[in-house]
């Protein structure tokens, strides 16, 4: 939990520089032409620009980042480098649709031209990816000029002087759960990519032509349209749609409470008190055991009992005492990260690896489910197809949990907060991390430093207000100071910011426009730290959690 390790590094060379800057229109001389802006938030100005006449500028408002997007044709398995220059507070450049792991880079505080500058290597089989910039919720306009995609250029990229496209015909709803639907279409000629646009509003890019739009609310109707691209332009949009979601909120997670209390057990000795699962706290309602190892095979993972370290503890007894906690009404799952954490699903194939290995774990130990703790990213698109081949084979009442820092979860566009959309409705919660952290955005738009009530609630506000259910938000928080290099706060402050979350009460500056009285709860690092200290966390922590309304 404090550092895992990083994923894969990018394959293949570098790209070079005689290779063209692939975006179109990168000075935004044109206008907008070739980019798309979410809810009009978009336009060029003479003033500031970094080179030539013109520039981006893009004002967030509301709930909208003022994302504008270019999809761009690519070679499978090559290596990109993307930059721009950008001005404003909180700008992200990023790309996404890569095939491996998509990537962003950002800048807090840019009062003059900065240059922000990314690499990502796409999939075997990609052929267009999107490129992007964006702001943040309630920051001021910011700027972006001279925007450089350099690599090999896609096999059919298309010429400017070639017409826009037609509109797309044939749109129709697909599977529908409580907090997704399933769209397709019917090709149309010279186009490129698709854009997906949900009432009004443009929330994909995609190559084919078929989309699932995430992250929507139970019972409620959506009215959806798409439009064609290449690199002369996009086509109108094409006739709209209505989907409606099932009724429900979203949420596996099978007999896990209402509130509910996550604790990690370490399967190693720190200088933490050594516990078998038995020993664990009776006020920790699912017990994450940390952690399973990466194999040689990519994607797939296995799990090492520490015997040794733990005392003589046997692979039996460890799991007699996974069947007694869950004849006690426990969940006990399996954590995938961690420190050492080197586990990468980029493709189907380690896709299908992780989720064959790690139900093999369920049947063989009598695990519950899955925590995703990769600490340094990872690739939404397959991260998704794994949790939900895992859900396929072990059913609803899988739990499936995330432990993402607090980085990954400040804006939908980043891949931790796109898989947790993605599998909203089999997802249990999300227990972000809120410490080893330096300062971060909360969801109105001002600076909260680690530490306090406000850290705590603007920031899981970003996750309440960003699509999931109040259900699938959970605090994660050291259990003591030794539990982490930085960010432990006293149970009285947890305490207080789940009944600022649930209750109203309790808040400092930061107080919630609305509360979320079916918050799931909280989450700490360690159970083993807890005995150490006593126990003061759960037994301060753990009552609060049961008693939220």
């Amino acid at each position: 939990m404090l550092a895992a390790g990083a994923l894969v590094a990018l394959g293949g060379g570098t790209a070079g520089a005689a290779d063209a800057n692939l975006v179109q229109n990168s000075g935004f001389e044109s206008g907008l032409s070739g980019w798309t802006c979410s809810s009009a938030s978009g336009t060029t100005v003479t003033s500031p620009t970094h080179g030539g006449a013109s520039a981006l500028k893009a004002t967030p408002a509301g709930l909208d980042n003022a994302q504008c997007t270019q999809t761009v044709s690519v070679k499978p398995d090559s290596s990109y480098t993307l930059s721009a220059w950008v001005q404003g507070s909180y700008v992200y450049l990023g790309a996404s649709g890569t095939g491996t792991t998509d990537v962003s880079t950002w800048t807090p505080s840019a009062s003059g031209w900065q240059q922000l500058t990314t690499t990502f290597k796409t999939g075997p089989s990609t052929t267009s990816v999107t490129v992007y910039t964006h702001g943040w919720y309630g920051q001021p306009a910011y700027y972006a000029d001279d925007i450089n995609l350099t690599g090999p250029g896609g096999s059919d990229p298309g010429d400017p002087g070639d017409p826009v496209p037609t509109a797309p015909t044939g749109l129709k709803t697909g599977v529908v759960t409580s907090s997704s639907i399933a769209l397709s279409w019917s090709t149309v000629s010279g186009a490129t990519g698709y854009n997906v646009y949900r009432d009004g509003t443009k929330v994909q890019a995609v190559s084919g032509t078929s989309a699932t739009v995430t992250g929507l609310a139970a019972a409620t109707s959506y009215q959806f349209q798409v439009t064609a691209v290449n690199a002369a332009g996009e086509s109108p949009k094409s006739a709209a749609v209505t989907g409606t979601t099932s009724t429900g909120s979203g949420g596996g997670g099978g007999t896990v409470p209402k509130h509910a209390v996550t604790g990690y057990w370490q399967n190693f000795n720190n200088g933490a008190t050594v516990q078998k699962i038995s020993d664990v706290q009776s006020q920790y309602d699912i017990i994450a055991v940390a952690f399973a190892d990466a194999t040689g095979t990519p994607g797939a993972v296995t799990f090492n009992l520490d015997s040794a370290g733990l005392g003589g503890y046997t692979v039996d007894q460890f799991k007699a005492d996974i069947k007694a906690k869950q004849a006690a009404g426990k969940s006990v799952i399996i954590s995938i990260g961690g420190q050492n954490g080197t586990v990468s699903i980029n493709d189907s194939a380690s896709a299908n690896n992780f989720a064959n290995s790690v139900y093999s774990l369920m049947q063989q130990y009598g695990f519950d489910g899955v925590d995703i703790d990769l600490e340094n990213g990872l690739n939404a698109t397959y991260m998704t197809q794994a949790l939900r081949s895992l859900s396929a084979k072990a059913g609803s009442k899988l739990v499936i949990t995330m432990a993402p820092q607090t980085i990954d979860m400040q804006s939908t566009s980043n891949a931790y907060f796109q898989t947790a959309l993605n599998i909203k409705d089999i997802l249990t919660v999300v227990n972000m991390q809120y410490y080893n952290s330096g300062s971060m955005l909360g969801c109105d738009g001002k600076v909260y430093s680690q530490g306090s009530v406000d850290f705590l609630t603007a920031l899981a506000c970003i996750q309440l207000e960003g699509g999931l259910s109040p259900s699938q938000v959970g605090l994660g928080l050291p259990a003591s100071t030794r539990g982490a290099g930085s960010g432990y706060v006293s149970p009285t402050i947890v305490n207080n910011a789940l009944d600022c979350l649930a209750r109203g009460t309790g808040c400092g500056s930061f107080k919630p426009a609305k509360t979320y009285p079916g918050l799931r709860g909280a989450m700490t690092w360690s159970t083993n730290w807890d005995a150490l200290a006593g126990n003061a966390w759960s037994n301060a922590v753990g009552p609060k959690v049961h008693g939220l309304p």
